[in-house]
C-alpha cells in the first residue's frame, strides 16, 4: 500500500491570487529554462559541421555522421543519473539550490563546446573532449526540467499550478524554436566555408553567455514555500529519497513514465522528426519544411499554455484526454494531407504544434503523483527515465515503420494517444483523489 503525503499545504496559500512575485517567478524560470534549453539542443542543428571537424578527414560520411549523433545521444543518456543525483539533493536540502546549479552546469559546458579546438589541432582529444561537455549538458537538462516543473508548481498557489507548469513548459518548448532561429540567422548570414571555419561556434558562445546570465537572474528566486515549511517542520524525508519512491509510490512512477512516452511523441516525432520526414516522404523543400517547423513549434508553446489553463478549469483528466484525441486527430491530418495538398503544410503543421501542446499537461500531473518530500526524485527519476527510454527508441521504431507505410508517424502518434487518454481515465476514476490535489497522494 502507498504512503500518503505528510505535508498539508494551508488553504489560504493554496486558494490565494496569483501575485506579483508569482508571476515574477514564473517569468524568470521560464526564461532560464528556454536558455537552458536552446543550450542543449542547438547540437543537433550543426551536427554535420560538427562531425566534419571532430572526425578525422578520411573517415566515411555515414560513420562521421553516426559519430556525431552518437555525441548528441549521449546528452541524453546521461539524463537520469544527473536527474537523480540532483534531485536527490533538491530534495534533502532544497529546490532552489539544484534549480540555479543547473543552469550553472549547461552554461559553462555550452561556453567551453564553443572554444574547443577541433581534431586538426588536438587530435582525438577534440571528439573526446566535446563527449565530455555533452554529458555535463546531459546532466544539467535531466535536473533542469523536472526542477524547474517543481519549483514553480511549489510557488504558486495550487489552483494556478496547470498554468505555472503550462507557461515553463512553453518556455522550454520555446528554447527549441530559439535553437532553430539561430541556426536558421547563421546559414543565412555566413557561407558554408564560414560556418565551418568559425561561424558554428557563434550559437555555442552566446547560449553559454546567455546561460550565465540566467544564473545571475535565478539569485533572485526565493526557496519554495512548500520546501520552507517542510524545513520547518522538520518533515524532510531522511535516507535516500529514491528509495522511499521506488517502495511507497509505484502508482505515480507509472503514471508518470506513461505520460511522458505521450510528451516524447508529441516532441520527438512531432516537432523533431518531421520536418526531415516531409523532405523524405514528400519532397518538401527543406527550407519550406524548416520555417513550417517553426511556426509549429510556437504554435506548440502557446498550445503548452492554453493546456495548462485548462487543467486549471476542467481538471488535468479532462484536458489530458481533450488533447490526446487532438494530438492524434492533427497529426493525422497532417500527414494525409500533406501527403495529397503538400501547399497546406503550414496551416496543417499549425494545427499539428497545437495538438502537441497536450505536454503542458504533463507536469501538472506528474508533480501532483508524489507527496512534496520526495516529489523532485519521483518526477525526475520517472520522467528521465522515461524520456532516455521512449525518446531514444523512437526515432527507431518509427523510421522502420515506415518501411511499412507513410502514416507510421501518425500511427505511432496515435498509439500514443490512446496511452494518454487510458491515463486520463485513471486520472477521472480510480486516481481521482490520488491526483487532485498537491496536498496528498
Amino acid at each position: 500500500m502507498e504512503t500518503t503525503s505528510s505535508l498539508e499545504t494551508p488553504s489560504s496559500l493554496a486558494q490565494r491570487p496569483l501575485s506579483a512575485q508569482d508571476v515574477r517567478t514564473l517569468g524568470l524560470a521560464a526564461l532560464g529554462g528556454a536558455l537552458e534549453f536552446y543550450d542543449f539542443i542547438i547540437f543537433v542543428f550543426f551536427t554535420a559541421v560538427i562531425g566534419e571537424l571532430f572526425f578525422p578527414a578520411d573517415t566515411p560520411e555515414w560513420l562521421r555522421q553516426l559519430q556525431a549523433f552518437g555525441l548528441f545521444a549521449a546528452g541524453y543518456l546521461v539524463r537520469p543519473l544527473g536527474g537523480i543525483v540532483m534531485a536527490h539533493f533538491g530534495d534533502r536540502g532544497g529546490r532552489k539550490r539544484m534549480f540555479a546549479l543547473s543552469v550553472f552546469m549547461m552554461a559553462v559546458p555550452t561556453l567551453l563546446i564553443g572554444s574547443l579546438p577541433t581534431y586538426a589541432t588536438a587530435g582525438y582529444a577534440a571528439p573526446l573532449l566535446l563527449l565530455l561537455m555533452r554529458m555535463l549538458q546531459g546532466a544539467a537538462v535531466g535536473g533542469e526540467v523536472p526542477g524547474a516543473w517543481v519549483f514553480v508548481s511549489e510557488h504558486v498557489p495550487e489552483r494556478r499550478v496547470g498554468l505555472a507548469c503550462g507557461i515553463l513548459t512553453a518556455g522550454l518548448t520555446f528554447g527549441i524554436l530559439l535553437g532553430s532561429l539561430m541556426a536558421t540567422a547563421i546559414n543565412l548570414i555566413y557561407t558554408p566555408e564560414q560556418v565551418r571555419d568559425f561561424a558554428w561556434r557563434i550559437p555555442f558562445l552566446v547560449g553559454g553567455v546567455f546561460g550565465f546570465f540566467a544564473v545571475y537572474l535565478r539569485r533572485w528566486l526565493a526557496e519554495t514555500p512548500v520546501f520552507e515549511q517542510m524545513r520547518q517542520r522538520k518533515a524532510l524525508v531522511e535516507g535516500l529519497p529514491l528509495k522511499e519512491v521506488l517502495r511507497g509510490h509505484g502508482t505515480g512512477v507509472v503514471v508518470s513514465m506513461l505520460i511522458t512516452w505521450l510528451l516524447t511523441a508529441a516532441i520527438v516525432v512531432v516537432i523533431l522528426m518531421t520536418p526531415t520526414l516531409m523532405q523524405k516522404l514528400h519532397g518538401i523543400a527543406p527550407a519550406v519544411a524548416l520555417r513550417a517547423n517553426s511556426l509549429a513549434t510556437l504554435s506548440l508553446t502557446l498550445g503548452a499554455v492554453l493546456f495548462g489553463l485548462a487543467v486549471d478549469r476542467f481538471g488535468a483528466g479532462r484536458a489530458l484526454a481533450a488533447g490526446s484525441l487532438l494530438l492524434s486527430v492533427t497529426t493525422y491530418l497532417l500527414y494525409v494531407g500533406v501527403g495529397t495538398r503538400p501547399e497546406h503544410l503550414v496551416p496543417l503543421y499549425l494545427l499539428a504544434g497545437l495538438g502537441a501542446g497536450v505536454v503542458g499537461v504533463v507536469p501538472s500531473v506528474m508533480v501532483r503523483a508524489f507527496p512534496a518530500p520526495v516529489r523532485f526524485s519521483g518526477l525526475s527519476f520517472s520522467y528521465n527515465m522515461a524520456y532516455a527510454l521512449f525518446g531514444g527508441v523512437t526515432p527507431l521504431v518509427v523510421t522502420l515503420m515506415i518501411q511499412a507505410s507513410p502514416l507510421a508517424p501518425a500511427h505511432y502518434v496515435a498509439a500514443l494517444g490512446a496511452v494518454g487518454l487510458f491515463v486520463a481515465l485513471y486520472l477521472l476514476t480510480a486516481g481521482r483523489a490520488r491526483f487532485a490535489s498537491m496536498r496528498a497522494s
